[in-house]
């Protein structure tokens, strides 16, 4: 996708399976959301978002229903990355900090509207010109990915775990010794 590309990463999650702030938690010394950050920025990106959650130190954006679940996060977060010019985004879940640039390369070599892995919710890449105008906040990942018309490439069988993240500290713990 050749568009100008911003990222939003969504931090607005409860963390309730993770019992601690999973934005702040440490991957190899750094935080998750740097880490995400990071990627974003290999991955094209020119601006980048938080939505929901705390202050980490990235431009932010207020979920604008907040705890509604993960879409009403990436409205919030393309609508801010609109507003700074881009033309579609990477959405990124802040518990993915082990996902590798290779990972994503399947959605960013996606032709418009964009793509999210066959099976999993994120992460999405979206033209903004494919967000559905009628989709709402409390609406599942999934219908929104099917209403965009986003394409569905299978994901790299290595690469699935990375992708899913960790939203447990078991989760967290095979990541952390999977990528030691």
């Amino acid at each position: 996708m050749k568009a100008r590309l911003g990222a939003a990463i969504l931090t607005g999650g409860a963390s309730s399976r993770m019992g601690e702030d999973k934005a702040v938690q440490l991957w190899g010394g750094e935080r998750a959301v740097d880490l995400v950050a990071a990627l974003a920025r290999a991955a094209g990106a020119l601006e980048i978002v938080t939505v929901g959650g705390g202050d980490y130190g990235w431009p932010r954006v207020g979920d604008a229903t907040p705890l509604a679940g993960p879409v009403g996060g990436i409205l919030s977060g393309t609508a801010a990355l609109a507003e700074r010019g881009c033309h579609a985004a990477l959405i990124l879940a802040v518990d993915s900090p082990t996902i590798r640039l290779s990972d994503l390369a399947p959605l960013l070599d996606a032709p418009p509207p964009g793509a999210a892995f066959d099976g999993l919710h994120l992460p999405v890449l979206i033209a903004f010109a494919g967000l559905p105008a009628d989709a709402e906040a409390g609406w599942p990942v999934r219908r929104l990915i099917e209403s965009a018309g986003l394409a569905r490439p299978a994901c790299p069988p290595e690469a699935v775990a990375r992708l899913r993240g960790a939203n447990t500290p078991e989760e967290r713990a095979q990541l952390l010794a999977r990528s030691a």
